[in-house]
């Protein structure tokens, strides 16, 4: 079932408990295939997407998590029950290589430390978000696992010790048992007030 971008957006929640059904390994290829049409600064291309199979998942939690934090967890239970995940990881070296050569090579960034914003992860966020919307629209849910714990493990289960891990997307069919988020109670502005115009007067400088 396809829909307006509009309606995916307003629709995409984080799903943060499964029922527990397989997701398909092929199908979800094929999503992060998609999904990384997104943008890529200088054609870098250097994101990448491994999979997770269903039969993989309890393992990938084995060493993305620990027994403190799983005990601890009120979502534990249902993150557990994903049908697959997928690890989104960049290479940061591809950019620096890209940004050092010849057409490139002006703009200063052949170093780490000059990217004010290292786009190896802005474009790892476009590609996610793109994988995002992908599963909303074929009727699953998703959850963006964040990087905050146990990276170097993580990476070297994916067989990638040498890239960046951005975050990992759980997969499945929602149970609809979810918790809300504690952040949804946060007062924050609206989104048309977090939409500016420059002054007229500041505009013409």
């Amino acid at each position: 079932m396809h829909m307006e971008l509009s309606d995916l957006l307003a629709r995409r929640r984080m799903t943060r408990s499964f029922r527990g059904d397989p997701v398909d390994q092929d199908l979800l290829d094929g999503l992060c295939a998609q999904s990384l049409r997104a943008p890529t600064a200088g054609n870098s291309a250097g994101v990448r997407m491994t999979t997770v199979a269903a039969s993989q998942v309890a393992d990938y939690f084995r060493v993305a998590t620990d027994t403190a934090w799983r005990e601890a967890s009120p979502r534990w239970t249902g993150l557990s029950r994903a049908g697959a995940a997928v690890v989104v990881t960049s290479r940061p070296a591809d950019y620096l290589e890209r940004y050092a050569e010849d057409d490139k090579a002006s703009s200063g960034l052949g170093e780490p430390d000059a990217w004010r914003v290292p786009y190896w992860h802005a474009d790892a966020a476009m590609a996610t978000m793109a994988l995002l919307l992908l599963i909303e629209e074929r009727g699953l849910g998703a959850a963006m696992w964040g990087n905050f714990r146990h990276e170097d493990q993580v990476l070297a289960f994916i067989g990638a010790p040498d890239e960046a891990l951005f975050a990992t997307v759980l997969v499945g069919v929602p149970d609809g048992d979810d918790r809300p988020s504690a952040s949804l109670r946060r007062r924050v502005p609206s989104r048309r007030e977090r939409v500016r115009r420059i002054p007229g007067d500041l505009a013409k400088g």
